[in-house]
């Protein structure tokens, strides 16, 4: 008789065999960061995740490289908005002064930005309006100068999230010929059109005053298309290819990882992380365990990398078992 139970009759021989294994390194904690002064602002929809002025953040950020949490994504919250988004190149806005916060004062800390226009225009949506909808063109020539922007402030990384087709290619070649062509981009390059943005858009002030972003993030019915559109941004020159969001599109990651030669990541995104809170609040399951048992399905599924709120609470986790 085959008995596969042997190999799971003690913790030693448990871990001896374990396939998948969760570390701190695979880690990317986002951060809001709004402008304005002494702002700390608990997100009601996100219990734990906050929004930080600069000048309340230094705690949270003395707290990430305690626990050897290695990147942070970045969000800025302006008090500006307007039609085209603007402050995402103002050289002196809030992205590009958290950029030079941090580096200058967490030199350890690799800092990844978000590119879109959502949370800076005045109608929530990833780029220019005309004829109420997103103008794809108009908006890459806009995202160019964000990202140009961000490079000249010191970020690490660009991570790009609008799904404007061409994304990709307009970023590189900006970047290669402005002196920046060892600037990575991180691609969202599979980004659905989920119910499970929705606290997000209250931590970042990024709903949409009208319509949805049906026209430019994908149906979540659709597979084959998550595909070909990881395709076009590896063939543009994506360093690092994404899948958002995680938990319900483990699929689609297993998909990418065994299709691409590259690293793949995903986005454990603010509903996932909401519904695990407030199911723990009521104590109807152990919010640790299925934390834990979430980042760890993204990991088998064959994420490299996970962007996840729990990032911190699941760091200390692993400190303590190792």
């Amino acid at each position: 008789m085959f008995r596969t139970r042997r190999l799971r009759k003690t913790e030693g021989i448990r871990r001896l065999v374990r396939e998948t294994k969760l570390s701190v390194d695979d880690f990317i904690y986002p951060l809001f960061i709004e402008e304005g002064e002494n702002i700390e602002t608990e997100i009601v929809s996100m219990p734990g995740i906050k929004r930080f002025s600069l000048d309340r953040i230094s705690k949270e950020l003395d707290e990430v490289v305690s626990l050897n949490i290695p990147a942070v994504l970045l969000f800025g919250i302006p008090s500006e908005k307007d039609d085209e988004g603007t402050e995402t190149w103002n050289d002196d806005g809030i992205m590009q002064k958290a950029i030079r916060f941090i580096k200058k004062n967490y030199p350890s800390l690799y800092v990844i930005t978000d590119v879109c226009f959502c949370e800076y225009t005045s109608h929530g949506h990833c780029g220019i309006i005309h004829d109420n909808d997103v103008d794809n063109d108009a908006t890459l020539v806009n995202l160019a100068k964000q990202v140009i922007s961000h490079a000249k402030a010191g970020v690490d990384m660009v991570a790009p999230s609008g799904m404007m087709d061409g994304t990709i290619d307009m970023i590189r070649q900006s970047l290669d010929n402005t002196g920046f062509p060892n600037l990575p981009i991180m691609a969202y390059s599979v980004k659905y059109a989920s119910a499970f943005y929705g606290p997000f858009r209250d931590a970042a002030d990024s709903a949409p005053t009208f319509g949805d972003r049906r026209t430019y993030q994908m149906d979540p019915s659709n597979r084959d298309e998550g595909m070909r559109e990881a395709t076009f941004d590896d063939q543009e020159g994506a360093d690092i290819l994404m899948v958002k969001p995680a938990l319900s599109y483990l699929d689609i990651i297993r998909d990418l990882k065994n299709n691409f030669d590259r690293p793949i990541a995903c986005y454990n995104v603010s509903g996932e992380y909401a519904m695990v809170k407030a199911a723990a609040e009521k104590g109807w399951i152990d919010g640790e365990k299925v934390m834990m048992e979430s980042l760890l399905s993204m990991k088998r599924a064959g994420a490299d990398i996970i962007i996840t709120y729990f990032a911190k609470e699941a760091a200390r986790i692993l400190k303590t078992n190792n």
